[in-house]
């Protein structure tokens, strides 16, 4: 599902959970997408909070490596929030 994500859009991992059918499980995609092998090409960095918050950002190299990528794809934010009506990507289509 993460590898799906097009560039310059997020989704949450609440809608990922949803997504496969696990409605309350957000924080076990969370987990899931935590222990990612490092060579694994996910996109990892394109999932977020509901709220468009970088919830996962401590799990990158550095603090601020979460943001840069998605800033480099374009996807814009309103102080620390991603402007989720302008990128959120819905796995259900």
């Amino acid at each position: 599902m993460v590898a799906e994500i097009p560039e310059g859009r997020v989704t949450t991992y609440g809608a990922i959970a949803a997504s496969l059918g696990f409605n309350r499980s957000a924080r076990l995609v969370g987990y899931a997408l935590r222990v990612v092998p490092d060579d694994l090409p996910l996109p990892c960095h394109r999932v977020v909070n509901r709220n468009g918050e970088l919830s996962g950002q401590h799990n990158f190299a550095t603090s601020s490596l979460m943001r840069d990528l998605l800033e480099s794809e374009g996807v814009t934010f309103i102080d620390d929030v991603v402007n989720m009506p302008a990128h959120f990507w819905n796995p259900e289509g």
